[in-house]
C-alpha cells in the first residue's frame, strides 16, 4: 500500500510485485492434479480438490482484496478503469464461447449423432451396429446406460423446478438492474436493498438447483453417467449453477463494500462488471431452460 499511497494518480498505475500469482499457479496446479486423482479413482483426489479449492479461494480473496484497497487509496485513473471494462468484457466472451461449446456438444449429439447411429442421413452401415435402436431424445444412448437395471431414466419436468428458477434470476435481473440506477443516483438505502435481494435470489436459485439433484440422482435414476443426456445435462446445468454461485458471492462482496461506503454514482466499475456478469448468467440460464428442460 505504500506504492500505492505515494503514486500520482494522473499516471497509468502498476502494482509493485505481488507474490499472489505464483500463490495462485501452485493453488491451480493442486486443483487439476488432484482432479485427476479423482477421476481415476484414487481416494487422495477428493482431499487434494478441496485444498485446492481452498487455496485458489485464498488467492481470490488476497488479490481482489489488494485491489480493492488501491482503488480506494485513489490510485486508479480514467485509464486504468478502460483497462478494467475491456479485461472484464474478454472475460466475459470467454465465458460464451465456454458455454457455446457446450450448447455445441449438445446440438451435435442431439440432431447429429442419434441419428446417425439409429441409420438415418445416409448412416445405414452405423445404423446395423444397433438394430432397432430408437434416435430420439432424450437419449441415454445404444446401451441404454442408468443406474437402474433396465437402463431407464425419467428427465426434469421444465415447468417445475426449473420454470421456478427461471422466475427467481429473472426477478434478480430486475433486482440488479434497479440496484444499479440506485448507485447512479446516489440512493444508497434503494441500493443496499436491492443488492441483497439479488445475492439471496441466486444463491435461492443454487438451493433449489441442488434439490433438483437429490431428485434426479436418487428417484429419477439421471446421473452424471447416464448416457449422452445424463452427461450433457449435469455440464450444462451443473457449470451454469457453479456461475451462479461465483456471482452471487461477488454479489455478496459487493454488498458488503456498499455497506462500508464503497461506490460514488462516478466511480463503481467492480458494481457494473458484477452486473454484466449476472446478466450473462440470467441469458445463459434462458437457454437452458429452452434447449435442455423445454424442447
Amino acid at each position: 500500500m505504500a506504492h500505492a499511497e505515494a503514486h500520482d494518480p494522473n499516471k497509468y498505475y502498476v502494482p509493485h510485485g505481488s507474490k499472489l500469482p505464483f500463490f495462485g499457479s501452485i493453488a491451480l496446479l493442486v486443483t487439476m492434479y488432484s482432479v485427476a486423482l479423482l477421476l481415476n479413482g484414487s481416494p487422495l483426489g477428493g482431499w487434494g480438490m478441496t485444498v485446492g479449492l481452498v487455496l485458489v479461494a485464498i488467492m481470490f480473496f488476497g488479490w481482489f482484496g489488494e485491489v480493492i484497497k488501491e482503488n480506494q487509496a485513489g490510485v486508479y485513473n480514467e485509464q486504468v478503469g478502460r483497462s478494467f471494462r475491456m479485461g472484464m468484457m474478454w472475460f466475459i466472451f470467454s465465458e460464451v464461447m465456454f458455454f457455446a461449446a457446450f450448447f455445441g456438444a449438445l446440438y451435435y449429439a442431439r440432431e447429429l449423432a442419434l441419428p446417425w447411429l439409429a441409420g438415418e442421413g445416409g448412416k445405414g452401415v452405423t445404423g446395423l451396429l444397433w438394430q432397432g435402436f430408437d434416435g430420439s431424445w432424450p437419449s441415454n444412448g445404444p446401451e441404454a446406460i442408468s443406474p437402474r437395471e433396465d437402463g431407464s431414466f425419467e428427465t426434469i419436468p421444465a415447468w417445475g423446478l426449473p420454470a421456478l428458477n427461471t422466475a427467481i434470476l429473472l426477478t434478480s435481473g430486475v433486482t440488479i438492474t434497479i440496484a444499479h440506477h440506485a448507485v447512479k443516483a446516489g440512493h444508497r438505502g434503494l441500493l443496499t436493498v436491492f443488492l441483497a435481494l439479488t445475492w439471496i435470489l441466486g444463491f435461492l436459485f443454487v438451493f433449489l438447483q441442488a434439490e433438483e439433484y437429490a431428485h434426479a440422482y436418487q428417484e429419477l435414476g439421471l446421473q452424471l453417467g447416464t448416457g449422452i443426456y445424463g452427461s450433457t445435462f449435469f455440464m450444462l446445468t451443473g457449470f451454469h449453477g457453479l456461475h451462479v454461485t461465483i456471482g452471487a458471492i461477488m454479489l455478496l462482496v459487493i454488498w458488503l463494500r456498499v455497506l462500508k461506503g464503497h461506490f460514488t454514482p462516478e466511480r463503481h466499475f467492480a458494481f457494473e462488471a458484477v452486473a454484466w456478469y449476472w446478466h450473462f448468467v440470467d441469458v445463459v440460464w434462458l437457454g437452458l431452460f429452452v434447449f435442455v428442460y423445454w424442447v
